[in-house]
């Protein structure tokens, strides 16, 4: 094996990818669906204006205080692999094999399915009576094979899908502020907003409002492949989780802004009743082709970084040296396609959001022990070169372990079942390890 701490790179291609590609990667991981649906849930347990706004302000507060502690990881250990790079580093390999497992099976290939039906759902709705599962899995061969052609190409679809979606979602927030104002929502706060943030409908909110941040650390999963990685990596991490809060937050505020809370109170197509109320009848297909074009950058985002993990695992485990290798354009292009072949069996049987549901546990668990590596490491290794140091050391990653460790035990507590097979599908990753490291042993005898 050669350990992750002597490898310098993924790979022997010269890093191509810009700052603003990988901001766009981060960008499009995060925004999905999720900013769409979440609205209709919150409203009946928190009824106020500015309580609903600052569930998405804190929300972005503590995806920023992991992307400022990520930043400090990234740029001391330069290399793609995200979690696995870290953990591998900071604890031991076996340890980041562990995360790396959860990425290289279904970490990404269940999020692109459960993207790809989405879309297929949307974009029925525009064009009636299109087939829905086909238009999903369309959507993942015709992103693997812009994404296998090369880098140029991917870097090109991803930074212009990336934004012509920041482009029409504000759009939508200033038609929203220009035609709006018929509600009796106020975003001041007033005196029983202290209440009704210290109250358990708003923590319990924030787990999905959390969710729908996840992908903040896009960048780290591409690490090796990006310019200047110990600067430009940081940079990525902070602007896209600022770009992606001041979306969030004004979205949101659109939304209240131009709908009774009536109408959004326990719905999920909160986007579509809202571009009704905006746009009027046409309204709903409008944002429905907005959150088409949303799913399309994030599934060539995540497309692209997970087949990256593997290709490092690959670098470092003999028994998955197959996906080490790169294609004449600098793709793993092996690692790709078996990614777009889970994604693909995962959407043809069904199973991917009880995928979902597990895996959630080991990647929440994952940024919780990365996190706590940056506080672990000016321990053990203070003299460690860190070309960027995590701005407000240590109450940002404090804030981000005490908020992650929170929603670990949530996850626990409501989904105890779903949690611990996350678990378990980490500790089968130990028994791939060692007997591949096994393998490697005797090769090397031999």
């Amino acid at each position: 094996m050669s350990s992750p701490a002597s490898a310098n790179s993924s790979g022997s291609n010269v890093p191509s990818v810009t700052a603003t590609t990988a901001t766009a990667l981060a960008v499009a991981d995060m925004v999905g669906t999720g900013v769409f649906t979440s609205l209709g849930f919150q409203v009946p347990g928190l009824p106020s204006g500015f309580s609903l706004l600052m569930l998405w302000i804190v929300g972005g507060i503590v995806a920023l205080c992991g992307a400022l502690s990520y930043a400090e990881l990234s740029a001391a250990f330069p290399r793609s692999g995200g979690e696995y790079n870290f953990l591998s580093r900071v604890y031991s390999p076996a340890v980041g094999f562990l995360a790396g497992w959860v990425s290289a099976t279904f970490g990404f290939a269940a999020p692109v399915a459960i993207a790809a039906i989405a879309f297929g759902d949307y974009f029925q709705g525009l064009v009636p009576g299109a087939p829905k599962l086909w238009m999903g899995l369309a959507l993942i061969w015709i992103t693997s094979a812009i994404l296998i052609t090369g880098m140029k190409q991917s870097s090109v679809f991803q930074d212009v899908m990336t934004g012509l979606k920041i482009l029409l979602i504000v759009v939508l927030i200033v038609a929203g502020f220009a035609v709006g104002g018929n509600t009796n929502i106020s975003f001041v706060p007033t005196s029983q907003d202290l209440s009704l943030i210290a109250s358990t409908p708003f923590a319990i909110s924030l787990v999905y409002v959390m969710y729908a941040y996840s992908g903040w650390n896009a960048a780290t999963y591409i690490s090796g492949e990006i310019k200047d990685p110990q600067r430009n990596v940081p940079r990525s991490l902070i602007v896209a989780t600022l770009i992606v809060t001041g979306l969030y937050v004004a979205l949101n505020a659109a939304f209240l802004y131009t709908t009774p809370v009536q109408k959004l109170a326990g719905q999920v197509n909160v986007g579509l009743i809202a571009g009704t109320e905006i746009f009027g009848p046409s309204g709903g297909k409008i944002v429905g082709g907005l959150i088409c074009l949303g799913l399309v950058s994030a599934v060539s985002a995540m497309m692209w970084i997970g087949p990256r993990v593997t290709m490092v695992m690959g670098e470092d485990v003999p028994l998955l040296r197959w996906f080490a290798q790169k294609s004449a354009a600098g793709v793993p292009a092996r690692a790709l396609i078996v990614q777009t072949l889970i994604a693909t069996v995962l959407l043809f049987t069904g199973t991917f959001e009880k995928v979902v549901l597990f895996i959630q546990f080991s990647f929440t668990l994952c940024s919780f022990l990365a996190v706590l590596g940056v506080i672990v490491l000016r321990f053990t290794r203070p003299d460690l070169p860190r070309p960027y140091t995590t701005w407000g050391y240590p109450i940002t990653p404090i804030i981000f372990l005490c908020i992650t460790l929170w929603m670990l035990a949530f996850q626990i507590m409501d989904k105890p079942f779903e949690s611990l097979s996350g678990l378990a599908l980490m500790l089968t990753g130990l028994l791939v390890y060692w007997y591949g490291m096994s393998k490697g042993r005797t090769l090397s005898t031999s």
